[in-house]
């Protein structure tokens, strides 16, 4: 048998895990399976406030050590977003590595819902980038512990759903800290991502009278937004859009949307969209509140999805997952006050409120049964 080394990649990834900031997660699980090709993460950030819930992302990275840096910062997120979202769930989040275009089959999905099922329950997944209704459907045929699964088969089907409303509730909140009213009428917004959140988002400003400019990398995106909204325009990419006159600016694709060079050059004087981890790094949220622009912190708004998956736990009401997303309008408005009070950026306020309601649990929670599995 040939020794196996470690690399310099190894050795980064095992630095971040034990040594970094980023560390500190209770547990980061690899998972091969040889024959379907399946190589994925988990990583379980904290199962303080109950079992970790956060989406499984199918992507195909420049790097196994880029895939566990993602699955670290997403699953640290998710246990502030679900504490603020008012749920008993703990954070944590799945990649699996490959071009899902070319190498999701059903036989993959199968392996990684069973190496889930080996989790017992401490984390619950559900759709992220990459992975769908259908794809939830065919994981939960090995693991009971999985969310966003299609009405058919006792689920709550789409979550960008209630992602879109819950963000469209973060920014009724910020217009109204920024210009006295909840509304969006009469404001220009420009939407960075108009995919599975995106063009949700799109239809609630324009039923609220907002004028609405859209930009993303797949025409046909667009194009579908542009045809059911005559009214909509569109620029050609997202430096172009941030250099439009706006009010407001809604980043809906990927992560580390608000770097350096975009915060310099934003028109807009509010900053509220449903990507994850939009601050490139830390300071970012002290410039755009240097800048006078008022930043709604990605994990509270865009956690109208989480919330619509954690409800379907219990057997799933979507009157009662959009009441509690609703809530998400007096949660944004909370932290605003907050940071004005204690002269900090809203997103060092929603960071605080998060560890309060965390440091405040009293320990891990038994997983919960989903509610189909129950006898």
């Amino acid at each position: 048998m040939t020794d196996v080394r470690p690399t310099t990649e190894a050795e980064g990834v095992l630095h971040t895990l034990f040594r970094s900031d980023l560390g500190g997660h209770e547990q980061v699980v690899l998972c091969q399976d040889r024959e379907t090709g399946l190589r994925a993460v988990v990583a379980i950030h904290s199962t303080a406030l109950g079992p970790a819930l956060g989406g499984t992302r199918f992507h195909q990275y420049a790097s196994d050590e880029e895939a566990v840096l993602d699955a670290l910062n997403l699953s640290r997120g998710m246990s502030y977003k679900n504490a603020l979202a008012g749920l008993d769930h703990g954070g944590g989040k799945a990649v699996i590595i490959g071009d899902p275009e070319t190498v999701k089959t059903e036989q993959l999905l199968l392996a990684y819902g069973r190496f889930l099922a080996s989790l017992g329950g401490r984390y619950v997944t559900a759709c992220d980038v990459g992975t769908y209704v259908r794809d939830m459907d065919v994981i939960a045929r090995e693991c009971r512990w999985t969310t966003g699964r299609s009405p058919e088969n006792g689920g709550a089907g789409d979550s960008s759903v209630l992602t879109a409303f819950g963000v469209f509730q973060g920014m009724r909140a910020a217009a109204k800290a920024r210009w006295g009213e909840p509304t969006l009428r009469g404001r220009r917004v420009g939407v960075a991502g108009v995919g599975k959140v995106g063009h949700h988002l799109v239809e609630h400003l324009v039923e609220d009278g907002a004028e609405v400019v859209v930009t993303d990398v797949r025409a046909d995106a667009v194009e579908r937004v542009t045809a059911r909204h005559p009214r909509v325009t569109a620029v050609a990419d997202t430096d172009a859009l941030i250099r439009t006159p706006l009010d407001v600016y809604a980043p809906c694709a990927l992560g580390g949307a608000l770097d350096d060079a975009t915060v310099a050059a934003l028109t807009a004087t509010v900053v509220c969209g449903a990507a994850n981890n939009q601050l490139a790094h830390p300071g970012v949220e002290k410039d755009l509140a240097d800048r006078g622009i008022l930043y709604a912190p990605d994990y509270v708004v865009n956690a109208g999805g989480v919330i619509q998956v954690a409800d379907e736990l219990r057997g799933f009401d979507f009157d009662r997952a959009k009441a509690k997303a609703t809530r998400i309008y007096d949660t944004t408005l909370a932290i605003f006050e907050r940071a004005e009070a204690d002269g900090i950026p809203p997103a060092a306020a929603a960071d605080r409120l998060a560890e309060q309601r965390m440091a405040e649990a009293r320990g891990p929670r038994t997983p919960e049964v989903p509610h189909q599995s129950r006898p």
